[in-house]
């Protein structure tokens, strides 16, 4: 391992960047060129480190690695504690990996207040890669609350027509959510006396609390996932955002939830995760069967694929309870994956938005006389979210019913029909947009792909086929600490087992 404090590199290196987009100066064309400019090589320069992080890691080890360690509170026992294991690590690299693409994908598309809209960027990266980071959880709470405030500003500014309501709306859900969450979090701070995750995760909480505390934390992270009935802020969200907005929304915010079940509600609250599974296990197949039928009915390109995110990540939730090694691999595969996917098919959305200006379905027709490498592009990532073998969307989702069915067939069974129904939105929504006769005159003469657009989508095109080709070379990283997770929880519901049997 490399002995710089690599981790607090990868983490605030984007707010330098933010930094001297505040200091420049010029004409409004210069600041603007420079403020894309900087963002974009302060991004890919975070990313380049983050991959030292992939290289380093060390895959047999199971506990944290690249510790740092500083006083930040002492009176308070609250300490500045960063550290990734398997489980953090890939979704570091994803957040570093889409704030340049998001970059690129803007050049040209945002042309007001732009270095505002660059920091936005940047001071979002640090919040998003500190969150997966931090290893203390008033730490992580800052972090995790910070990335609220951006994403805030980039909907509600340079956002489409009800922006400011869509706004709010995505502010209020998740924010009332971690308001309890923090109550639970000062709970953990005065019953265990210390605001430590690795502490807390040993400290073995009273099954009579861990109930409460289990709830506190999971509204907070259901309205992240987001879980039905609380998924209503994300189609609104979407489809106001900007093209870029969007794609750090789903490929990387939604799995904020996802992380912190997994971080948090498992190995902190092991009893209360097996006695709420079955609740899980409900919302999740409501999830994946009643959004895969309403994106059905979707005339807005970017709503149909918001209501997609929402049936995929609720096999993410399935395979977290399911809690054995398949189902919780598939979940975190299927994470990173749809990372990749839902932000690339929200990119597709961007390239015919920028030249024809809307987003209904109807609106389309025949693109693939005009943009043949757009709809060899688009048809990549509309297969990998159906879940074609040799995508990744394919290994995330053959895990997590393989792990399903291990748990509960019922529940394999039930959420193995969202297969079949995302075949037949995201056909359906293809077959549209891509197919069929040329007939609106202003798209005989639309622009396929250019350079940018073409770079933009490479390293996702390259990714989707690396984890469905290759995904040992992914799961290889979470493994150890995957089986560690697993046997914890086993041995926390063993020792409650033993001690009502001896009672």
């Amino acid at each position: 391992m490399t002995g710089w404090p690599i981790l607090s590199i990868v983490t605030f290196l984007p707010l330098v960047g933010a930094l001297f987009i505040l200091l420049v100066r010029g004409t409004p064309e210069a600041v603007a060129r420079n403020a894309r400019a900087v963002a974009l090589w302060t991004s890919l320069a975070t990313f380049g480190a983050a991959l030292v992080l992939w290289f380093d890691f060390d895959r047999a080890e199971a506990g944290f690695q690249f510790v740092e360690r500083a006083s930040w509170l002492p009176e308070w026992g609250i300490a500045y504690h960063m550290g990734i294991d398997g489980i953090s690590m890939p979704f570091i690299l994803l957040s570093a990996l889409l704030i340049p693409i998001c970059v690129l994908a803007s050049w040209e598309s945002v042309e007001h207040r732009v270095r505002e809209y660059m920091i936005a960027f940047l001071v979002m990266e640090t919040m998003m890669i500190g969150a997966f980071a931090a290893l203390d959880l008033v730490l992580f709470y800052m972090f995790f609350e910070g990335t609220l405030i951006p994403m805030f500003l980039i909907i509600g500014v340079w956002g489409g027509a009800r922006r400011v309501y869509s706004a709010f709306k995505f502010f209020l859900y998740t924010l009332t959510g971690s308001v309890l969450m923090l109550l639970a979090i000062l709970f953990m701070y005065f019953e265990a006396g210390t605001s430590d995750i690795p502490r807390l995760m040993a400290h073995g909480f009273d099954p009579r609390w861990q109930t409460w505390l289990w709830l506190a934390f999971f509204a907070s992270f259901a309205v992240k996932v987001p879980m039905w009935p609380v998924h209503t802020w994300l189609p609104d969200a979407h489809v106001e955002a900007p093209t870029a907005g969007s794609v750090l929304l789903a490929g990387v915010l939604l799995k904020f939830g996802g992380y912190g079940f997994l971080r948090f509600s498992v190995p902190m609250f092991p009893d209360a995760s097996a006695f709420f599974t079955p609740m899980i296990y409900v919302l999740s197949i409501v999830a994946v069967i009643y959004t895969s039928l309403v994106a059905l009915a979707q005339e807005d390109m970017k709503k149909l694929i918001a209501y997609s995110s929402v049936a995929h990540m609720a096999y993410v939730t399935i395979g977290i309870f399911a809690l054995n090694t398949q189902a919780v691999q598939g979940a975190l595969v299927q994470m990173l994956s749809h990372g990749v996917v839902s932000a690339a098919l929200f990119l597709c959305v961007g390239v015919v938005y920028d030249r024809v200006h809307s987003r209904e379905i109807a609106r389309y027709g025949g693109l693939v006389e005009r943009m043949p490498a757009y709809a060899a592009v688009f048809m990549l990532f509309t297969l990998a979210s159906v879940g074609l073998p040799g995508t990744s969307g394919f290994v995330g989702e053959f895990l997590v019913l393989l792990g399903a069915f291990k748990a509960n067939t019922w529940v394999g069974a039930l959420a193995a029909t969202g297969m079949i129904l995302g075949a037949a939105y995201m056909l359906w929504l293809y077959r549209r947009v891509i197919f069929g006769k040329l007939v609106k005159d202003d798209l005989r003469h639309i622009r396929d792909l250019s350079k940018r657009e073409i770079a933009v989508f490479a390293p996702l095109v390259a990714i989707t086929l690396w984890m469905g080709i290759y995904p040992a070379s992914f799961t290889r990283v979470m493994d150890a600490s995957v089986a560690q997770l697993i046997a914890n929880y086993d041995a926390a519901l063993a020792r409650k087992g033993a001690k009502v049997a001896g009672e």
